[in-house]
């Protein structure tokens, strides 16, 4: 393992600074995106035992991450930059091969939705991370588990933990049977909901379809989505999840329009893309002030299970 104080071996210790705020974003790859358009990092820097600041930018337009009118950035925006900041973190910190495969197993994200509006510029969030928890196979660093502070102008708008693991390309091929994005098919994807009924504006956007009964929908998987399909997968990815997760408390019927805050999702096991999956809202209480639970189900099996605080509207 390398030691995470040392960055030498790193492209981004001997990139020097910008000059007048000029940046460009880190290389695509270390953050596992094939577009660079999706890339939204663009440095980091090592504190020492374990503690990195990430650097990222945000566009002021998204398809996804701004809301239908344009004025906010949307929080699932604030977890794919913390998702982004740890996979590269893997790469330049802990010599994590390109081409290993990383599961996300948790996420957890609040927000000030208040200071996240949309300016007249870019904007610029800086992440201070923290692993709080490396695991090892071997001698090889296996997974980790980070906190993130997320600040804009110098003002904490988010708050994220996550935990993943990798493996490489060989074992992920074992682990899976053979199962490769080339050997499997998504099921066609059904009519979505009405576009207004989960906040958005595009029909592409939407990922829930009517199932026949109320607070449980069919999960609307469409493979060539520009986004959360940015490259070929052979499952259904955990950012896709947890869109499905906000849109489901837009479109409950229970208790009236409720906006989600904060979540913590837990990742059982790959949602397969030849499986129909089901989505779930209901309520609950229960930790950090969290009001409503999510959960995906392929047949008998629950394959992911989301906690989300609400706030009304």
């Amino acid at each position: 393992m390398s030691d995470p104080r040392r960055l030498a071996a790193t492209p981004f210790a001997a990139t020097p600074e910008a000059p007048e705020g000029l940046t460009a974003t880190v290389p695509r790859q270390l953050v596992h995106r094939a577009s660079t358009a999706e890339t939204f990092l663009t440095g980091m820097t090592s504190e020492g035992s374990g503690r990195f600041t990430v650097f990222a930018e945000w566009p002021r337009t998204h398809q996804l991450h701004v809301s239908s009118d344009g004025s906010a950035y949307e929080p699932l925006l604030l977890a794919e930059t913390a998702r982004q900041a740890g996979t590269l973190l893997a790469h330049a910190a802990y010599d994590v091969p390109l081409g290993h495969q990383f599961v996300l197993k948790e996420a957890r994200i609040g927000v000030c939705d208040e200071r996240l509006a949309v300016g007249t510029a870019p904007a610029e969030p800086v992440l201070h991370l923290t692993v709080t928890d490396l695991d090892h196979r071997g001698a090889r660093p296996a997974g980790f588990r980070y906190e993130a502070e997320i600040r804009l102008d110098g003002e904490p708008v988010a708050t994220a933990e996550l935990a993943a693991t990798w493996t490489s390309a060989a074992a992920y091929r074992r682990l899976r049977g053979g199962r490769t994005a080339g050997t499997v098919s998504a099921l066609p994807a059904p009519p979505g909901l009405p576009p207004a009924a989960v906040d958005r504006a595009r029909p592409g956007d939407v990922v829930l379809a009517r199932s026949g009964h109320p607070d449980r929908w069919r999960l609307r998987v469409d493979t060539a989505h520009a986004v959360f399909f940015d490259h070929p997968l052979d499952h259904v990815p955990g950012m896709l999840l947890l869109e499905a997760t906000r849109q489901a408390v837009r479109a409950r019927t229970a208790g009236g329009p409720r906006t989600p805050v904060a979540f913590r999702a837990v990742f059982h096991q790959y949602t397969e893309l030849d499986l129909p999956a089901w989505i779930e809202a209901f309520d609950r209480a229960g930790a950090g002030g969290t009001d409503i639970q999510v959960r995906g189900r392929q047949g008998e099996t629950t394959v992911f299970e989301c906690e989300v605080a609400t706030v009304d509207g």
